[in-house]
């Protein structure tokens, strides 16, 4: 849950202080909840994003995110700094300025995506712990197991388009699996884009790890990520949720139905 930048003890406001300069303007992002504090900082030395995290889910999501971070080269934001303090775990990283792309069939933005997602295929995760494909979705197939480091939440608002190139954001779901994984997860972003099922399946074929996939592996990773959006969804009113839902639900029925 996003608390204010107030609940910060102020020992870490001044370590903070001490790394941007001298605080002269805190705002708060406006998206994402894994942890306490998501703010935009500025200092005399420029603009940083922060993220603190006090509560032990939140903690060990931002570890996660540290790491993933420290990992990737090019497409995360930099890490700047990072130190513990007062029950605290708290991370500065380059701020990134820019517009969420556009992911509509056809569109340039499609590109940008097509050459991070190039360079994220051929990662591996580094030792360490990191969610399995079970824990971050809560189903399994044994296809699902590898050793790459995937994102695995590709939504719009977590790429950022900067003079770099696309960047990616939010790594707290950073995950240990197959590449493939990555891709299907993908679908229901392209979905909600403006893309038929068909046409994302078609984008998601320039992938070696999603040709290479069995159909059947495929279709069991639809038919469980619908049935676990549709479950969520009847015990929440939060659009999102139902957009996925809804999202999940016509990959699922293009799946079925392209089996007659």
């Amino acid at each position: 849950m996003r608390s204010d930048w107030n609940v910060l003890p102020k020992a870490v406001t001044t370590e903070i202080a001490v790394r941007v300069g001298g605080i002269i303007d805190v705002h708060a992002a406006p998206n994402g909840d894994h942890a306490e504090i998501a703010s935009t900082v500025t200092g005399s030395t420029g603009r940083v994003f922060v993220k603190a995290a006090g509560g032990e889910f939140s903690v060990r999501s931002l570890r996660y995110e540290l790491a993933a971070t420290l990992a990737i080269d090019g497409h995360p934001p930099v890490v700047l700094w990072h130190f513990e303090c007062d029950g605290w775990l708290v991370v500065g990283v380059e701020h990134l300025a820019g517009p969420h792309p556009d992911l509509s069939p056809g569109g340039a933005d499609l590109d940008l995506l097509a050459v991070a997602l190039k360079g994220l295929q051929e990662t591996p995760a580094p030792g360490g712990r990191w969610f399995t494909p079970e824990a971050r979705l809560g189903f399994v197939h044994p296809a699902m197991d590898g050793g790459m480091l995937i994102h695995s939440d590709l939504n719009p608002a977590n790429l950022i388009k900067t003079a770099r190139g696309l960047r990616i954001v939010d790594w707290a779901w950073a995950s240990k699996a197959a590449p493939w994984v990555e891709l299907a997860l993908l679908v229901q972003w392209l979905i909600g884009s403006g893309h038929t099922p068909e046409q994302a399946e078609e984008w998601l074929a320039q992938f070696p790890a999603w040709t290479n996939v069995d159909r059947e592996v495929v279709d069991h990773f639809a038919s469980r990520n619908a049935t676990k959006w549709s479950a969520k969804s009847r015990g929440t009113a939060e659009r999102w949720v139902h957009d996925l839902a809804a999202w999940a639900g016509e990959w699922v029925a293009h799946r079925h139905g392209s089996r007659r």
